[in-house]
């Protein structure tokens, strides 16, 4: 049975940091696509980033360029985000997701695995 357990959520100030990570178990994912959605309450989820086969390939939402960085631990199959700047905009539930194959990074639909969620909170 395969588990995300996403961590690392919170409330910070405008203009500050947090990293998100998510482990996975029950599957190896290190081949196949790993990221990172938002989604706020009427809103459709968003991908923030994603990437695939060991980083060979990564995308951001162009919000979040340059501020949130995916990286991952394929040895201990985790994907993490680091999130710099932080805006109340991002303020969000982050799930976490992951797939063993490649296909579209940004459809949620091609992510067959998800985690439960973790709130992030910007104040202003």
């Amino acid at each position: 049975q395969v588990h995300l357990v996403e961590s690392g959520g919170g409330l910070v100030q405008a203009g500050g940091s947090l990293r998100l990570s998510c482990a996975a178990s029950g599957r190896d994912f290190s081949s196949g696509s790993m990221g990172w959605f938002r989604k706020a309450p009427g809103k459709e989820r968003e991908c923030v980033a994603a990437d695939r086969n060991r980083g060979a390939h990564t995308i951001y939402a162009d919000s979040v360029k340059g501020r949130f960085t995916i990286s991952r631990d394929s040895d201990k199959n985790i994907v993490y985000l680091q999130m710099n700047r932080l805006q109340p905009g991002d303020t969000d539930v982050y799930y976490c997701a992951a797939d063993l194959y490649w296909r579209d990074l940004k459809a949620a639909a091609n992510y067959a695995y998800w985690g439960q969620g973790i709130q992030v909170t910007v104040s202003s």
